[in-house]
């Protein structure tokens, strides 16, 4: 039992791992608000991007179910396999919504939900592949195989468990937000009610 007025003050590991936390959860953070504000630039419009990070939300719920099912604890490789899974899964997004929108510059008239259905279907194979090539190459970083490879299991198991979700999120959720988000955008404001005629 330490005596009374004792302040015990973290040293060494803990408070490098500390430190390490904070930063990587900023970089988490900062890569998002970058990589909207870079998807703004690149397609003059705040609304593409915003369709295009939907998917992340399912690629952070991916991560802590993965880390939790395997009980790895939230580490510093966790946090770096979050930041590789955050990339990831805005490439996989921005080609569907691309995709979707060349469609409609291509055919004016089509509708949002047409043009979204149609980027699903014809970018399957693209968005899975590239996510089958990380998840599998990633499969034996996971198991901890080798010397010294359960250092960088939770990096693995990081990347499989948010690019599993967020492939899903990207192949059924994103082209349900393309859909709604550009109707809204495109609905027409309603007619205000004319003035009526004053009798003479």
């Amino acid at each position: 039992k330490a005596p009374k007025g004792t302040t015990i003050i973290l040293r060494g590991q803990s408070e490098s791992m500390r430190t390490s936390f904070i930063g990587l959860g900023l970089g988490v953070a900062g890569a998002i608000l970058l990589v909207y504000l870079l998807m703004a630039v690149n397609f003059q419009s705040w609304l593409d991007p915003l369709i295009i990070i939907t998917a992340l939300p399912g690629a952070l719920a991916g991560i802590l179910w993965m880390l939790f099912i395997t009980q790895t604890t939230l580490s510093v490789p966790a946090l770096m396999g979050a930041i590789m899974c955050i990339g990831v899964a805005t490439a996989n997004s921005i080609l569907l919504v691309t995709f979707a929108n060349e469609r409609r510059e291509e055919e004016p008239e089509l509708d949002p939900r047409d043009a979204a259905l149609d980027a699903g279907f014809t970018r399957l194979r693209p968005v899975l592949m590239t996510a089958l090539a990380m998840i599998i190459g990633l499969l034996p970083m996971s198991l901890g195989m080798g010397e010294g490879g359960e250092q960088n299991a939770p990096l693995g198991r990081a990347v499989i468990g948010g690019l599993t979700l967020a492939t899903v999120t990207t192949l059924f959720f994103v082209p349900i937000m393309f859909s709604y988000l550009k109707k809204k955008e495109e609905q027409p404001a309603e007619a205000q009610p004319e003035p009526r005629a004053q009798a003479a």
